[in-house]
């Protein structure tokens, strides 16, 4: 399934939102389950940190190490399913929900636009 361009544009945006998101999510988990503010800082910055590398490494555009896309959808569903996780433990269980239901609908789209751009 081909996007058209504007679509395409708009999904590349909500993935870009979506992936800020995660690591939003994240760190603010590290700080919501932290004892004391020194650990909570130390979680707010290297949880979303590692899922960066992560990201970078193995799940972005231009990622250094190139997998296949099962590889790639399994770090992104790390990731992602880890920031729906926190905002679950921290935030309520429907944005949780809607959290994850909007990433698989754009991790979808893009998916099968990418593999309808590289067949034709």
């Amino acid at each position: 399934m081909k996007l058209p361009v504007p679509l395409r544009l708009v999904n590349e945006t909500l993935a870009f939102l979506l992936e800020l998101a995660a690591l939003v999510l994240l760190g603010w988990w590290g700080w919501h389950v932290a004892p004391n503010a020194v650990v909570g800082v130390l979680a707010a910055v290297l949880l979303p940190g590692a899922a960066a590398v992560l990201w970078g490494l193995f799940a972005a555009p231009k990622a250094r190490i190139a997998l296949p896309v099962a590889g790639v959808l399994a770090v992104k569903a790390v990731v992602f399913g880890a920031a729906a996780a926190a905002y679950y433990a921290v935030g309520s269980a429907r944005c949780a929900t809607a959290f994850a239901v909007l990433v698989v609908a754009n991790t979808a789209l893009a998916t099968l636009d990418r593999r309808a751009r590289v067949a034709s």
